[in-house]
């Protein structure tokens, strides 16, 4: 068994898990405050992915102002998103607005082809050094830079939701939407707020992928990657998504050696996360660290 090369894969997959994570947290994020999930997360990481390669190929602007453009925008985009597409569903089935973020997934994935093509395109050189040797495992830069980039987003949640008035609104609103409302809470200026961070924070996924293996139209698929990862962990926790993209991460990565090693049936990289999903949902439908709704029938 070649452990080195199994031992690269399992660090990478951590990496890419901690970024699987965030996203996850997105979907949690919105689903605890407006009871939707989302399956157009993954086009937040394309749209996000593509605006900032715009910036620094097109207006030649430096990484980081062409990164903080790229949040400012992304920002606004998930903000109006709501506000002009999504808040006109309220009070409509849920199935009805689960269509229509699915139409939106569409949407986005031609447009984005429309615009900038349908051939990959690699970012600019943003980094001198573009891998670092740790241990002698080559490690991408741009992942070790995401792995603090994860960290700091996953910080901030924790202290955003505990601290602040925005974060303890938005925990009352997925607690109940009535009382929060009752209270005095903005329930509108809640779901605007939840949608603008996803974006925000999915577009950042988003851009340190792109940097790595460029951008195309497969980042939108880490959006239904990342859904099994949510659906371990329980889809109302954010501690929840963060230990179900880790362990997605690093799955996927040892089905793939695995898979290249002995098996020898092809793409257990992609399907692997999926098998985890069903014996998650045969076995412990809510999750490792979802909340058990009890309901009569």
């Amino acid at each position: 068994m070649n452990f080195e090369l199994l031992l690269q894969l399992i660090i990478n997959g951590l990496i890419v898990g901690l970024l699987y994570g965030v996203v996850g947290m997105c979907f949690v994020l919105v689903y605890k405050s407006t009871q939707i999930v989302n399956f157009a997360q993954g086009e937040f990481l394309l749209v996000g992915a593509w605006v900032c390669w715009a910036f620094l190929t097109y207006f030649q602007l430096p990484f980081f102002l062409g990164f903080i453009l790229t949040l400012c925008f992304m920002a606004a985009f998930g903000v109006l998103l709501q506000m002009i597409v999504l808040r006109p569903m309220i009070g409509e089935p849920i199935i009805s607005v689960i269509m229509v973020t699915i139409g939106l997934s569409i949407f986005f994935q031609s447009l984005t082809k429309w615009i900038f093509g349908v051939s990959p395109q690699s970012y600019p050189q943003v980094f001198d050094t573009q891998s670092v040797a740790i241990f002698g495992l080559n490690i991408e830069f741009a992942y070790l830079m995401s792995t603090v980039i994860a960290l700091l987003i996953m910080v901030s949640f924790f202290l955003f939701f505990k601290y602040s008035k925005h974060g303890l609104a938005m925990r009352a609103t997925a607690f109940d939407q009535q009382v929060a409302q009752s209270l005095g809470i903005s329930v509108k200026q809640v779901f605007a707020m939840s949608w603008g961070i996803a974006a925000t924070v999915s577009a950042t996924a988003g851009v340190v992928i792109g940097m790595v293996n460029g951008v195309s139209d497969s980042l939108s698929s880490i959006g239904i990657k990342v859904f099994p990862a949510v659906i371990l962990g329980g889809l109302d926790s954010i501690v929840g998504a963060i230990v179900g993209g880790v362990v997605i991460g690093v799955l996927e990565n040892v089905a793939e050696f695995f898979d290249s090693q002995y098996l020898h049936i092809g793409n257990m990289y992609d399907i692997a996360p999926f098998y985890v999903l069903l014996i998650i949902l045969w076995f412990k439908p809510y999750g490792l660290f979802g909340t058990r709704d009890i309901e009569r029938i």
